[in-house]
């Protein structure tokens, strides 16, 4: 199928394209194309103008920041964590997360700021900002704001995002993370997400695998990310072993809330998200103790 009719803009500066959806509340933002394009062939979304954001400066660096963290611009490719020293050092759950985006035709030319406004359930990249306790800032016509990843997804493919707004950068905040784990299970490389956890353990004090808080959150096992306040609060100040985390996914398991089907049964999810859940506790305990 092809798209229907649309007027093509390509803005030089982020107040141009601003002005280009202040003047049309029907225009979409095009930048990686992977999720946007198959809607707008299959007519799922109908835009009367395309506003091509490629070309706008500044929203494609990762920097670093003086806590040890980094800030990433919406226009960031998957594969640009994946090869980015600075990912990998300071966030290195991220990069894990980018690894299983698609295929690496995907991770060439899908973006960051795209992978989280489109807001898929079972995207990797959207759990893995809200683990990492991310903020996203949003500029609008009439003013730049910040909101926490854990607040800016809405429902499946719902945000905080307002018509005329635009997601420019994602911060995570530092120290360096170390105690982190991510998996997932797809049945293919490359396919979405059947269910997935993304965790991040910080220890407490010298001892191998103990923590102090610990954020864990599932995906694909809901509407949204979903946090696992439950299981994370029975790792708070505990030394980690199997059996701690084996209780943490017997928990996770009771907080999700995912639904059935034509790729797996609400149940299958369900037990899905426990047995990921133990095994991300494992990693980050393994990773602290390292």
């Amino acid at each position: 199928m092809k798209p229907a009719p649309f007027t093509y803009v390509r803005p030089k500066s982020l107040a141009e394209a601003l002005g280009c959806l202040d003047d049309d509340g029907d225009a979409k933002l095009l930048a990686g194309g992977q999720s946007l394009v198959p809607l707008l062939n299959m007519r799922l979304v109908r835009p009367t103008t395309l506003v091509d954001i490629n070309a706008l400066p500044g929203l494609a660096t990762i920097s670093p920041t003086p806590d040890g963290g980094l800030v990433i611009g919406a226009l960031v490719r998957h594969t640009d964590l994946l090869a980015s020293p600075l990912v990998r050092e300071r966030t290195p759950l991220l990069a894990a997360a980018a690894a299983h985006v698609g295929h690496r035709a995907i991770r060439n030319r899908g973006t960051v700021g795209g992978s989280l406004a489109h807001a898929d359930p079972a995207a990797e990249l959207p759990a893995a900002a809200v683990a990492l306790d991310a903020t996203l800032t949003i500029v609008g016509p009439a003013a730049r704001r910040t909101i926490p990843a854990r607040d800016f997804f809405v429902g499946p493919l719902v945000t905080a995002l307002e018509p005329r707004e635009m997601l420019t950068e994602i911060e995570i905040p530092g120290p360096v993370q170390r105690g982190w784990g991510f998996a997932e299970m797809a049945r293919r490389a490359g396919d979405f997400a059947i269910a997935g956890v993304a965790g991040i353990v910080t220890p407490a004090a010298p001892g191998r695998g103990r923590s102090s808080t610990a954020r864990l959150v599932a995906f694909g096992a809901g509407d949204t990310p979903l946090r696992l306040p439950g299981a994370a609060a029975l790792l708070a100040g505990q030394p980690i072993d199997r059996a701690l985390a084996r209780a943490a996914g017997d928990v996770a398991a009771r907080e999700c809330t995912p639904r059935d089907d034509v790729h797996a049964t609400a149940d299958y999810r369900r037990h899905l998200v426990g047995v990921l859940t133990e095994q991300v506790v494992l990693d980050c305990a393994a990773r602290l103790g390292s």
